[in-house]
């Protein structure tokens, strides 16, 4: 798998994409008669970014450690998640803002009828930004990558306010304008929840989060089975970006001379980052089991 390859074509993919929807709704919008499209149109914008972000986040991860980042730069993409994040927030409530605005003011009879070309577009969005989510996310899981998930989820968050979008311009169609502010509403929700899960995802890598007591509960089954290993008297996990550290504390036999218990600690600091790719190193501590 040639990383560098696909971290370049998904950038091409999400940014050239974005700035094509942008254009063709941001005119629908403003042809069309449609708030909600015009505000589709900003969060595609903001995707834009985000996929910039992405990008920059994604490559910095990737550079090897150096005197001043010993344990790497993979938290770069946590960095750039986070700005995902907020980018997402300062939109949903632009465009939440908008919406309410024009609800409270409750002037319905003076609003717009959107015509045929505003709800066109909702169509050819939620298709374009669904196809691109699926697309991310597949070579966000080849990566492991958080900040290309979240651009993912970015796509997704777009397909949805623009099925919000949808609704809302069918609905003023119909005759009920204010339905297309409504939908303004509905679409900054699902930015929000979107923006939120984004947040917590990079804040948890940030701060060492454990990987969870399933995942230590294997990974001392899978040590203990180890040739050698008489017992895993302690096991630590942190989330590092989209790596994992590991500390662990085995005992071995004591009569053992310092190379043989050397050379199982080896061994299974070898079996836990082949059978675990995440898992970007392991420190083991080796205690001597008294017989």
């Amino acid at each position: 798998m040639d990383e560098k390859k696909i971290i370049n074509r998904l950038s091409a993919v999400g940014i050239g994409g974005n700035i094509i929807l942008v254009i063709f709704k941001l005119y629908a919008g403003i042809a069309g008669k449609s708030s909600a499209m015009v505000s589709d149109a900003v969060h595609s914008l903001s995707d834009v970014f985000a996929s910039f972000v992405a990008f920059i986040g994604v490559k910095m991860s990737k550079k090897a450690a150096d005197k001043d980042h010993p344990y790497g730069h993979e938290r770069m993409e946590c960095l750039a998640s986070m700005i995902l994040g907020v980018i997402l927030l300062v939109t949903g409530f632009g465009i939440g803002w908008g919406g309410v605005s024009t609800i409270i003011e409750g002037n319905y009879e003076e609003l717009a009828i959107p015509s045929v070309i505003a709800l066109v577009a909702a169509v050819v969005s939620i298709v374009t930004k669904e196809a691109m989510f699926w697309y991310t996310r597949y070579y966000a899981k080849k990566l492991n990558s958080s900040a290309f998930m979240a651009d993912a989820w970015h796509h997704r968050s777009d397909a949805l306010s623009s099925i919000g979008s949808l609704i809302g311009i069918g609905g003023a169609m119909l005759g009920w304008p204010v339905l297309d502010s409504v939908a303004c509403v509905i679409i900054c929700l699902c930015i929000f929840k979107v923006a939120y899960d984004i947040l917590k995802d990079a804040v948890d890598k940030m701060l060492d989060t454990s990987c969870g007591e399933d995942f230590d509960k294997e990974l001392k089954e899978f040590i203990w089975l180890q040739s050698g290993v008489d017992c895993v008297d302690m096991l630590h996990s942190r989330r590092f970006g989209n790596k994992i550290y590991l500390d662990a504390e085995i005992s071995v036999d004591g009569t053992m001379t310092l190379w043989e218990a050397h050379e199982i600690s080896e061994r299974v600091h070898d079996a836990v980052e082949k059978q675990y790719p995440d898992i970007k190193h392991i420190m083991i501590h080796v205690n001597p089991t008294r017989k």
